[in-house]
């Protein structure tokens, strides 16, 4: 009525009431009356908003990958944004233009940039592989920007949601994959057998290390069995050549005392022999009849003994001599 109006806002909107050129009154959620013809409004979502996005970039091999994602920010001085961009609404709160879709592209903009200059250094594998690496440039290089400063945009996050390539090329790298892991999975296969063997190398190492240790064990064994029984047999020697040692020692005093025995016995004899000799020398000369009749023997059978001497010694002077077999009987019986 008359150009007055009145209007009302949420309380994550942001309002400036400039009035003949000035602001008349700002703030959160206002509601007012105000007079149309020397009024403008403007208003300014505080909200965070999340912006998806879609790029199509080239790689260093020149393969194009599709990165799909989305940035999430919100405006935390809704001056410096109202300097920059029109955020002005009619009398029913309709913004006059579409200056949200700006702000949009323009951060867009920027989150392709700091992509571009990324993925354009890396290979197809790897830009596929570096979802987190592409998410920290965007961020990076939106936080960094002196257009979002200027516009008083606060950067809540980037997220990455998918990093593709052509169907084609996907099933290429698919089959190269697909190849690469049959070929792991043999040489897997290769390994294990490999390994087997060579376990099995080590066992048989083993247990022909164990059997010569075995060898050389009952080697020693033997060889000091062997020395034992040299020892033994040096002993033995050792023994047996001390006990000939003795015996000869032995034989060696007993022929000493045998010879000394022998000595003795002959001086003995000779001494016996002198003895005789010189007890018997006054005999020597004596005649035997003498000697005969000092015995003091003078019977029959030795005077017939004699005799029979006598005639024995003259048996040249002798022509026939007679002898009775009773003489001699009677002279054998007595």
């Amino acid at each position: 009525m008359f150009g007055f109006t009145h209007i009302k806002f949420d309380s994550m909107t942001y309002v400036l009431h400039f009035k003949n050129g000035k602001i008349a009154r700002e703030g959160r959620g206002l509601s007012f009356f105000y007079f149309a013809p020397n009024s403008s409004i403007v208003a300014i979502p505080l909200g965070s908003n999340d912006l998806p996005f879609i790029f199509n970039e080239n790689t260093n091999d020149y393969q194009t990958v599709k990165i799909q994602g989305q940035i999430s920010y919100k405006v935390t001085d809704p001056k410096a944004l109202s300097n920059t961009l029109d955020f002005t609404v009619d009398g029913e709160g309709v913004y006059k233009k579409n200056d949200i879709e700006k702000l949009n592209q323009r951060i867009i903009n920027l989150a392709q940039t700091a992509t571009s200059s990324f993925v354009h250094n890396l290979s197809l594998k790897e830009a596929i592989r570096s979802a987190k690496q592409i998410e920290d440039h965007i961020l990076k290089g939106l936080i960094d920007s002196e257009s979002i400063k200027s516009m008083g945009i606060e950067i809540l996050g980037a997220n990455i949601l998918a990093v593709q390539t052509t169907p084609e090329m996907a099933r290429a790298l698919e089959t190269e994959t697909r190849e690469k892991l049959q070929q792991q999975a043999d040489e897997a296969i290769y390994e294990r057998r490999n390994f087997a063997v060579e376990q099995e190398r080590k066992i048989k190492e083993s247990e022909l290390n164990t059997e010569i240790a075995v060898e050389e064990k009952q080697k020693q064994i033997e060889e000091k069995r062997m020395e034992t029984e040299v020892q033994q047999e040096e002993n033995n020697r050792i023994l047996r050549e001390m006990k000939i040692a003795a015996d000869i020692s032995v034989e060696n005093q007993r022929k000493k005392l045998i010879e000394q025995k022998t000595e003795n016995d002959r001086k003995e004899a000779e001494t016996q022999g002198y003895i005789l000799e010189t007890s018997l020398k006054p005999y020597k000369e004596i005649d035997w009849k003498v000697l005969t009749a000092l015995s003091g023997r003078q019977d029959a059978r030795n005077n017939i003994a004699l005799a029979f001497r006598e005639l024995a010694e003259n048996a040249g002077k002798i022509g026939n001599l007679n002898i009775s077999p009773d003489l001699l009987d009677s002279i054998l019986k007595k």
